[in-house]
């Protein structure tokens, strides 16, 4: 039976959705996982907008999907150090999966890209785990082994995986921060199968 891994996440620009690919790389790269990966609309007037996903990207994530999935990465782009609307309205959402303790001892890591290298990612990373460690989550991030973390001078957090995207949301990740990405998508992907074995 196949280890899924549910990468989620928010993108305006591009940055955090070309992470969540490296990231869904990474789980790919442990055999028996796959990435499922999803993304949440953007939000228009306080509400969720009704547009349909572009047709070349990933599709929007149901509440379903949190369930079924064996271990979460979630990402956002960093707003005033905090994750971005969009992604919180879709969590303020997941009330029935709390009640039901669905995502209860699964992993769970989260990333995030910024336009400036302080502009919030580390406290973005953790504003992401709170409703994760609320929902019993088991919060995964990246060990100093991870020799991509001693070389980095863009993104790169023990936190989590993040990139500096630029001021204008134009810069390519790093090899470093492609690195960091794809390693906490295999560090995901074992830590699943291990909880998923050890409950046999």
């Amino acid at each position: 039976m196949c280890c899924e891994i549910l990468v989620l996440y928010y993108s305006r620009h591009g940055a955090t959705a070309a992470m969540a690919n490296e990231i869904a790389r990474g789980v790919h790269a442990v055999a028996g996982c796959e990435a499922r990966v999803r993304t949440v609309p953007p939000i228009e007037s306080g509400r969720a907008d009704d547009a349909t996903p572009p047709a070349n990207g990933p599709p929007f994530a149901e509440l379903g999907d949190l369930e079924a999935c064996a271990g979460l990465a979630l990402g956002s782009p960093t707003r005033f150090g905090n994750m971005a609307a969009p992604l919180k309205h879709f969590l303020d959402g997941s009330a029935a999966q709390w009640l039901s303790g669905a995502l209860t001892g699964k992993p769970a890591g989260v990333f995030t890209s910024t336009g400036s290298l302080h502009g919030g990612q580390e406290t973005t990373l953790l504003s992401m785990m709170l409703p994760l460690l609320h929902h019993g989550m088991l919060i995964c991030g990246l060990p100093y082994s991870e020799k991509a973390l001693h070389e980095t001078t863009s993104g790169g957090t023990p936190y989590g995986p993040s990139h500096l995207a630029g001021s204008d949301s134009s810069q390519p990740l790093t090899a470093e921060e492609k690195q960091l990405c794809r390693a906490l998508g295999s560090r995901l992907a074992r830590l699943a199968l291990q909880t998923r074995d050890s409950s046999c």
